[in-house]
């Protein structure tokens, strides 16, 4: 096959030639038509519901609107995690979804559940509603709105809000790719009725009969039309007000006759919204600005164009004065990284041109394999266009020309060296010749480069493997390199040899070049250095050996880390000042930031700060921290220092002199996508979990305490979960009962006074403004304006608030974080100077030794860390694949076993280059080394490819002589050698050594290819000769000395698979949640139950199942005695209602399978609970008995002196002995109990080797809200059960619906040879005869359909009666079991409050008057013996009271 495409192509040049145009055109056209951006969007797949409560404390929005929408989420299809932040007056909750379910399902099944979590909101309490539809790299432009000097007192915060809100942000609204505008800072405009609370006093009103007077008289209407005059007069009332004497005039009440109107109890002005943010810039204190939003999915470069080119037209319609000044611009950094790939692959591939053509020896060769460098980047552009891959840094980044056209290298250097040989033989080269030797050198070595192109294709399939962070990074580089490579393999079967029979010509003069004279004298110095190699092979050997071994150690020596830190340009960090810090502090602390850093660093070209929250608040900060962004000028035009680490330092430094402020510095998108992906901003994330706020926050800051002075924690963050200072309204209960009022009047009051109530909207043209109603300012400022706040009473009089409640300061939670509805805290880390993986290992350390939890607390590590965790046991699959995947390939390519081992052995030899060079230039194992080690093993193997395949074409054309085969073999193949090793490693060398921007990410995965190739292609032209010489000297069992192929094999195999990426540790669990949590993500039933899912989601597409067409052929006389042909065409298609039945019916079938997996869940945490506090009741028991074995010991000694000394007979030291021996024997068979219980924890984990088990200690469960009977209505297997009920009705609607008449609808073609046609014609067999035809096929014989129906009819009653019986039986259990907790509560009751004191007592007592003489051994055994009973009757009370507990939940589905 491959050698007809080449001689096809040979023969074919001027159409090859119109191909090879086409790619060209087609490759420039998709160049312009591929997305591009700076990074990979990394996001995960997630859905913000936002609910803004702005009158709500921080537990009022946990408990009435958090918890609520994460219950409802919780089952959605395809939820892999729910994060959730509850803050004063906002709601955040994040749920991420697998990633193959699109953008838009999510949102629609979000927005279904949406509308019955209003529901269950109490009216008043805020609304959810979905975020925008960005991600991580969806803030791509921000703004602010700048007054120029001469107009700087024209214009207001408020002016410059009104103007973003109603002019930018409207303009912006329609751009292509912009789905949000996010405005934040300045002041919303409002109209405020600021009302003096002692004039309604005098009057006797209260603020809430102004705000229903407002309420009252701000509203039009309509009243239809009147025909008059031939026209319908439309009649209009107009109520709304238009202006602030609108609003004074209108009236409150009419006292006396008196009409009391606003302006009498209060001033009407414009007033401002409460703001929980803002924006300051250059320290000239606050702006107004915008942040840009792209749409997922959009191509980020045409939105900002699109972006900027609004924005000019919007500046155009903007006041004279006021001017959009952009603040950062994604293009920037896209320019940065794109011109660092474009400098990258130019310089690569200038250096790989120069070193072809010079080590060729002949410009032509060398320009032909050139031109295959842009071709296969067109080809993969078309690829990437056509697939949707995305150009970026990590997808551009790793390619590598010499890696890509070694295969075209080896082609024509072949020909090269045939036609030189033509030469030097004095023949004449004609065009049949030059086609002849092209077709020559191209088939035979395509053979080979063909395999070995197959080999660096198949093996960055396994890194398609890669999921989450790790495969959005890196699949986009595997696919796109992958498309590289494909294309130059179609262009070495069809453009290269083409080319090189067309263009290729030699010099006829027999002067050498100089890449020849460089071959030669390369030949003249390997030459005799292989012979002396051959014949000292075991030591040459054994160097390999003790290299590979010293590579193993110094990579189980190194750090690890996630991926290196992009250097995006610009620096953001967070300044944070004590919790509960207010809004106009934390202005004057950010103005002061800007106002040194501006002075102090002629770098910052801007810098400025973001407070709390923005308009949609996606990234929900408090007042007390904000995010301060620094725009950083062309490095070029620094000053202070050339480093960016350097100037963080220096930075902190200056920035350390402002009192009460901390700093964690990051970079703009980092820190995005960290908050996005995890939940929290910094590197990595020491999350602890937990039920009470107070204590999270205790033991959060504990752990810093432990962790702090760690060398490489640059900046430490405890989130802050207490402390807010609030002013509690308490209500006494029994006052409002004297009085005669409610809650909700008096919290009607509080709201309306000081947060301002709502009472309507004025209109400004288009523009709406909020009509507010609140107490004037100087009545707003302290507790005693709250205290003395006036309220009516039913009978017309007022008293103070503080008569009826107890006002005072109390402190509150300032924010409750969630993951996966749990509650939790986090100390947060950003790294410097030290690589994650080692970090955090030191870090687990200090926390296992100095840190004591309470049951039920646990910590996760999270951010950066987990990803590398995650990554790495992916890799631990993914490269022993890759290697696998590479053996085979060889096999298949020489069809020796042997040979494909000598081969292999190149593996670990390219990963001795690999692991020194990240030694050498101090890099840790991250990810980015790891996918350039498995790009490595696949290069290493073709140069080991192609020396093996020149030694076995010498030994077919006769060369027996094995010293001088190997010699002839190793000097024919050293120029391609060469020439592959050398384009390999100097197409890398630019991403190696470049200090652009994004260099970071590349430099590892080039290090390790370049290091790995130098040591490969060194180690194979000594090494495999050596192998080669073994094997074919010895027979074919001995393939190498015995123990040197085993130490090789085992070193290589060890050193480099899965486990020494990164070695499993044992985990020691010690408490049931962790457990529960690892055994729900584990457990083979539950992952059966998951797959049952999957399966019958299968089913829901195969509910269309139409009938086979039928296609039916006929052919002879059956018209007459000519032969005629026909054809038809029939389908049959049952009545639509059966296919809309069989759907419904799947869908139920997907309900059962989703409450199976409910009750696999329930089975498994009562399982999981059982054994547990069945281990920890044994260790309990194991303890005691212990306890007891010791008291006997020294009884036994005692005993045996009092023998000896003859002051007792044996009888005492006798009962002693078997006293021990019980004791003894009783441990032994505890032990098997307890590794009984542990074996069986492990199963239900589904895990025998990594998890051992602590319990801490036998707790006693809580019996809390579990006695009410009908939460058995909870009970997973009753809801399963219940089911079934729909799923046979569904059944049945099936069968009743397949009593309906199929349909059918067909098509005939036929010839009538001999008859006439409609002009009379006699027919031919081009007169064609057509018509269609339809039918109905009806059940007239129906017994068996109505059978059918009657069984299902049979079965749904057995299913209703199942589900009555189950639920009655499952009362009954549920009453039993609740009668079974509350016998063991008496009896643990009596226990622990009275016999386990006294049983303390007795045995105390019973130990020090033994001793003392005062009591003899039987009186002694008698005491011992009572308390220690006691003390075990109350374990086994304490193990059947937890026991019933758990079975009792288990019945209630907790």
């Amino acid at each position: 096959m491959i050698d007809k495409i080449i001689s096809f192509s040979i023969n074919n040049k001027f159409l090859i030639g119109l191909l090879t145009l086409a790619l060209i055109i087609g490759g420039i056209w998709s160049m312009t038509q591929v997305p591009l951006d700076a990074v990979p969007d990394i996001t995960n797949n997630q859905v913000q519901v936002i609910t803004q409560a702005p009158n709500l404390g921080t537990e009022d929005i946990e408990q009435f609107v958090t918890y609520p929408v994460e219950v409802a989420m919780a089952n959605l299809p395809g939820v892999i995690e729910i994060r959730s932040i509850s803050r004063f007056g906002l709601s955040v909750v994040t749920i991420v979804f697998e990633d193959d379910m699109g953008t838009y399902l999510p949102r629609q099944l979000v927005a279904e559940k949406l509308t019955e979590v209003k529901e269950e909101i109490p009216r008043g309490f805020g609304e959810p509603s979905m975020g925008p539809i960005s991600t991580g790299l969806g803030e791509i432009y921000q703004y602010t709105l700048k007054v120029d000097s001469a107009h700087k007192d024209l214009y207001s915060s408020t002016d410059l809000r009104t103007m973003q809100d109603w002019i930018v942000s409207r303009q912006m609204a329609m751009v292509p790719g912009v789905v949000e505008i996010n405005a934040i800072g300045g002041k919303v405009k409002q109209y405020e009725v600021a009302i003096d609370p002692d004039e309604l006093k005098a009057i006797g009103l209260n603020i809430v009969d102004v705000y229903n007077a407002l309420e009252a008289n701000n509203q039009n209407t309509g009243g239809a039309y009147i025909e008059k005059d031939h026209y319908a007069n439309f009649i209009r009332g107009e109520g709304l007000a238009r202006s602030v004497q609108d609003i004074e005039n209108m009236l409150v009440k009419n006292v006396n006759g008196l009409p009391i109107t606003v302006k009498d109890v209060a001033k009407v002005q414009f007033g401002s919204a409460v703001r929980y943010g803002t924006l300051t810039q250059d320290g000239e204190g606050e702006v107004v600005g915008g942040l840009v939003m792209m749409l997922k999915g959009a191509n980020s470069n045409d939105v900002i164009e699109r972006v900027k080119e609004r924005m000019a037209t919007i500046q155009k319609s903007l006041p004279e004065g006021v001017i959009i000044q952009p603040l950062l611009d994604r293009s920037k950094l896209i320019a940065k990284t794109t011109g660092t790939v474009t400098e990258n692959l130019l310089v690569g591939a200038l250096i790989v041109i120069f070193v072809l053509v010079f080590l060729l020896g002949n410009w032509r060769g060398g320009l032909i394999v050139a031109s295959t460098i842009p071709l296969s980047l067109l080809f993969a552009f078309i690829m990437m266009h056509y697939f949707g891959v995305w150009a970026n840094l990590m997808s551009l980044g790793a390619i590598d020309f010499g890696i890509i056209i070694d295969g075209a290298v080896i082609i024509v250097e072949s020909t090269v060296f045939m036609l030189h040989g033509i030469i030097l033989k004095k023949q004449h080269i004609t065009t049949k010749v030059r086609n002849d030797v092209a077709f020559e050198s191209s088939s035979k070595m395509m053979n080979s480069a063909f395999f070995g192109q197959l080999i660096i294709l198949i093996v960055f399939i396994p890194i398609l493997a890669l999921e989450g962070v790790e495969g959005k990074m890196f699949k986009p580089m595997a696919l796109t390199f992958m498309f590289a490579m494909i294309g130059v393999m179609i262009l070495c079967l069809t453009y290269v040899p083409m080319m090189s029979a067309w263009f290729i010509r030699m010099n006829k003069t027999s002067k050498t070049s100089w890449g020849d004279r460089f071959v030669l004298w390369l030949e003249n110095i390997y030459e005799p250095i292989l012979k002396k190699s051959l014949k000292k092979g075991k030591w040459v050997l054994g160097s390999a050996i003790v290299l590979l071994g010293l590579a193993g150690f110094t990579f189980s020596q190194m750090g690890g880390e996630f991926v290196p830190q992009l250097d995006e340009g610009d620096i953001a960090f967070h300044a944070i000042l004590k919790p509960g810090s207010s809004l106009t502090e934390m202005i004057e602390t950010t103005t002061k930031i800007e106002t040194v850093v501006k002075k102090q660093f002629p770098e910052v070209q801007k810098i400025v700060s973001r407070i709390g929250v923005a308009e949609v608040p996606t990234d929900p900060m408090p007042m007390d921290l904000a995010d301060i962004f620094v725009i950083l000028a062309p490095k070029e035009e620094w000053v202070t220092t050339d480093s960016k680490e350097k100037l963080v330092e220096m930075m902190k430094e200056e920035l350390e002199r402002i009192p009460g402020v901390n700093y964690e510095f990051t970079q703009p998108i980092e820190m995005r996508f960290n908050e996005l992906l995890e939940g929290v901003r910094e590197d990595v994330a020491i999350k602890l979990y937990g039920e009470d706020i107070n204590m999270l926050a205790n033991k959060a800051e504990e752990i810093s305490k432990i962790i702090a002075g760690t060398k490489g924690i640059g900046d430490m963050r405890v989130e802050a979960t207490t402390g807010l200072p609030q002013m509690t309204v308490q209500y006494n209960r029994h006052k409002l009962a004297q009085y005669g009022l409610n809650v909700e009047a008096l919290n009607m009051v509080i709201q309306s006074a000081f947060a301002g109530g709502k009472a309507g909207v004025i209109f400004e043209g288009e523009k709406r403004f909020d009509l507010v109603v609140r107490l004037d300012e100087k009545h707003r400022k302290s507790i005693e304006d709250l205290k003395s706040l006036y309220v009516n009473l039913p009978n017309g009089t007022q008293i103070p608030l503080k008569e009826v409640a107890n006002i005072s300061y109390k402190p509150g939670p300032m924010q409750i974080s969630r993951d996966n509805t749990n509650r939790r805290t986090y100390v947060g880390i950003n790294v410097r100077g030290r690589d994650i993986k080692s970090l955090v290992e030191e870090i687990q350390q200090k926390l296992d030794a100095q840190l004591d939890l309470p049951a039920g607390y646990y910590i996760r590590y999270g951010g950066a860390f987990d990803n590398l965790e995650r990554a790495t046991k992916r890799l631990q699959v993914v490269v022993p694949i890759a290697l696998g995947l590479i053996f085979i390939l060889i096999f298949f390519a020489l069809k020796s076993f042997k040979q494909s081992m000598m081969i292999y052995m190149a593996i670990p030899l390219a990963a001795i280059g690999g692991i020194y060079s990240l030694w050498l230039r101090d890099m840790p194992f991250s990810i980015s080394a790891g996918v350039g080690f498995i790009v490595l093993f696949g290069v290493a193997v073709l140069n080991g490819l192609v020396l093996i395949s020149g030694w076995n074409e010498l030994k077919e054309e006769g060369v027996t002589d094995l010293n001088e085969r190997i010699r002839q073999g190793a000097r024919r193949r050293i120029r391609p050698i060469l020439l592959t090793a050398l384009t390999d490693v100097l197409g890398f060398l630019p991403m190696a050594i470049s200090t652009s921007a994004g260099a970071e990410v590349q430099q590892p995965l080039a290090t390790v290819v370049i290091g790995g190739m130098i040591s490969a292609t060194l180690l194979t032209l000594f090494i495999l000769p050596i192998l080669y010489q073994w094997v074919e000297t010895r027979s074919a069992r001995m393939m190498v000395p015995k123990p040197i192929t085993v130490i090789l094999l085992l070193v290589g195999t060890i050193l480099f698979s899965s486990s020494e990426l990164n070695a499993q540790n044992v985990k020691t669990l010690t408490n049931v949640d962790e457990a529960i949590a690892i055994g729900l993500t584990s457990n083979g039933n539950v992952h059966i139950a998951k797959t049952n899912i999957e399966l019958q989601q299968q089913g829901k597409k195969a509910a269309y199942n139409l009938n086979k067409t039928n296609i039916g052929f006929q052919y002879g006389q059956y018209n007459s005695f000519e032969n005629d042909f026909a054809f038809e065409l029939n389908q049959s298609i049952e009545f639509p209602t059966v296919y809309t039945s069989q759907r419904n019916l799947a869908n139920e079938k997907i309900k059962g399978s989703q409450m199976q997996l409910s009750v696999a869940e329930n089975n498994l945490k009562h399982n999981i609970r059982t054994s547990w506090y069945q281990l920890a009741f044994l260790k309990e028991k194991e303890r005691l008995l212990l306890y007891q074995d010791t008291v006997y010991g020294k009884f036994l000694h005692a005993a045996t002196i009092r023998y000896e000394t003859g002051a007792t007979s044996y009888l005492e030291k006798a009962a002693a002995e078997t006293r021990v021996m019980e004791i003894q024997n009783a441990l032994k068979i505890i032990e098997s109990d307890i590794a009984i219980q542990e074996n069986q924890l492990r199963v239900l984990l589904n895990d025998t080797t990594d998890f051992s088990f602590d319990p801490d200690g036998l707790n006693e469960r809580v019996l809390m809200n579990k006695q009410d009977s009908a939460q058995i209505n909870d009970n997973p297997m009753l809801a399963y059960v219940k089911q079934q009920i729909d799923i046979i009705s569904a059944e049945k609607a099936v069968q009743t619906a397949k009593m309906l008449p199929d349909l059918s609808i067909g098509y005939f073609n036929l010839s009538q040879i001999g008859n006439l046609t409609s002009n009379g014609d006699i027919a031919g067999a081009s007169n064609r005869f057509t018509g269609v035809q339809a039918g109905i096929s009806i059940p007239l014989f129906y017994g068996s359909y109505k059978a059918s129906i009657n069984s299902a009819k049979l079965k749904a009653d057995m299913a209703q009666t199942n589900a009555e019986y189950y639920s009655t039986v499952l009362k009954g259990q549920f009453e039993q079991q609740l009668r079974e907790v509350l016998k063991y509560q008496g009896s643990l009751s009596y226990y622990r409050d009275k016999a386990i004191p006294q049983a303390d007592l007795i045995i105390g007592n019973a130990q020090k008057s033994f001793e003392n003489g005062a009591i003899d051994y039987v009186e002694y055994f008698q005491n011992i013996n009572q308390g220690l009973e006691l003390q075990f009757n109350f374990l086994n009370t304490l193990n059947g009271y937890n026991q019933a507990i758990i079975s009792l939940e288990y019945l209630i589905g907790q």
